[in-house]
């Protein structure tokens, strides 16, 4: 069996040998068993190891011998470690780091180290009646914990997107068999007609470059007994430029391509698109079929005052990596607004305040109206009624009988007071009688308005 079969656990050799190991792990030769738990045990470098092994007999009256020996491609075969009974007997050579405590048949490997990686071979005898013994085969394999991988990209200043390749190399400073793997933004990245892997996995071919491998790497090394990750890095890319566009204050804009403001109003316009490195800006003024470069950087101020009513303006973009170049046009159109606009504004507040001010004097009046109707008729009632002679009351009363009509008597009357009966002792009582019943009435209230409308009757 060579050595390779011993050292990849996933050969075909290596299956059949694990096939027939696992076949012969519980038998028995006579009065003598031996077991083994795993066969495939993985063991650290600098760490202990034990092999596990243990065995059975038949007969209690025996002389029993356990034997330990290893096989490996680059030491070949050697006698580790015997035990008669309770006696033990290391080999002078290894003895120091391979331990035995009969009547335990389990193997210590203290510390290990990588030359302990290949097959071992525990061989129990029992001497007695007769001669039995049996043997089991284990196979361990020592390893290196992975480091922490390490991610460069090449080159390292960067890559034209369309135009150059990008290598990414992977590499740990310890480990042994280890499998290396690719993460795309942390998910499995797969190979494709861009993206080739070399055979061992340490290297990422993208070729050609393009905007979209603008992401974050990682490259993960592992092995039988521990994994590690790499810090993400992204490749540079230069690209672009891209989405080029202006902006500008919402209340500027009419439609698509096309802004307008008042004479007098400042007015700001920024130009941007995706690119990397960030490109280069430059303006341009198109009127009366001339064309003048105004200004450079992302941002162009206009001072309305100063621009013609109608004028178109270009913005263009330079990525001086790439090569490329883009630009975009925009007409401005300076409206009857600005100072215009706040003259409109200042005449219809000045309209708004004449209005107001003509609200607030009819509600004034209204008001002052309604308190002399409430206020002013009782006084004046209240003195004629107290000052009228009693003969006014007697032709009145007169006037009345005699049903002439009383064209000027005519009309409503309004009545707060009424004099006490105590005032028209001066006038006949029966004179009087009509007024004072009319005033005396029981529906009438001396202390509210009356209404009283007097209508004499016709002949």
């Amino acid at each position: 069996m060579g050595h390779d079969a011993f050292m990849d656990p996933f050969s075909s050799k290596a299956h059949f040998l694990l096939y027939e190991i696992c076949i012969l792990t519980i038998g028995s030769y006579g009065d003598v068993t031996v077991t083994v738990p795993n066969i495939l045990i993985l063991g650290t470098v600098g760490q202990p190891l034990l092999l596990p092994a243990n065995y059975t007999t038949g007969t209690k009256d025996h002389n029993i011998q356990i034997t330990w020996t290893f096989q490996s491609q680059s030491s070949g075969s050697m006698l580790l470690v015997t035990a008669v009974n309770n006696t033990l007997t290391p080999d002078m050579e290894h003895g120091h780091r391979f331990f035995l405590s009969p009547p335990s048949a389990s193997l210590l490997i203290n510390p290990v180290e990588l030359r302990d990686d290949g097959e071992y071979t525990i061989k129990v005898t029992v001497s007695g009646m007769k001669l039995a013994s049996a043997s089991r085969q284990l196979i361990v394999q020592v390893n290196v914990p992975v480091s922490k991988p390490v991610v460069r990209s090449d080159p390292a200043w960067g890559a034209v997107e369309y135009v150059d390749n990008a290598t990414l190399s992977c590499t740990v400073t310890r480990g042994t068999k280890v499998i290396y793997q690719w993460l795309k933004d942390g998910k499995p990245l797969l190979p494709s007609s861009r993206h080739i892997f070399s055979s061992d996995n340490k290297m990422l071919f993208i070729s050609p470059v393009l905007k979209d491998d603008l992401s974050n790497y990682t490259c993960v090394a592992k092995n039988p007994i521990s994994m590690n990750e790499s810090e993400p890095i992204a490749p540079n890319i230069y690209y672009g430029p891209y989405d080029l566009m202006v902006k500008s204050e919402p209340r500027f804009k009419v439609s698509e391509g096309v802004f307008t403001a008042g004479k007098g109003e400042p007015v700001w316009f920024k130009c941007s698109a995706n690119s990397n490195p960030p490109n280069v800006y430059s303006w341009f003024q198109k009127a009366d079929n001339k064309t003048t470069p105004i200004q450079w950087g992302p941002v162009l101020n206009i001072k309305s005052e100063k621009v013609p009513d109608k004028a178109d303006y270009m913005c263009c973009v330079y990525n001086n990596i790439t090569g490329k170049r883009d630009e975009t046009q925009f007409t401005f159109i300076l409206s009857a607004t600005g100072q215009e606009k706040l003259k409109q504004k200042g005449s219809s507040l000045h309209s708004l305040g004449i209005i107001v001010g003509m609200s607030l004097t009819l509600i004034v009046c209204i008001l002052l109206y309604f308190l002399l109707r409430r206020y002013f008729p009782r006084k004046v009632i209240k003195e004629e009624l107290y000052h009228r002679s009693p003969a006014y009351y007697t032709q009145a009363h007169q006037v009345s009988e005699e049903r002439e009509p009383p064209v000027d008597d005519y009309g409503i009357y309004e009545f707060v007071a009424v004099p006490e009966p105590t005032q028209f002792q001066q006038v006949r009582p029966e004179k009087l009688k009509t007024v004072y019943d009319i005033i005396r009435e029981p529906n009438a209230h001396t202390t509210v308005y009356e209404v009283i409308c007097h209508s004499p009757k016709t002949s």
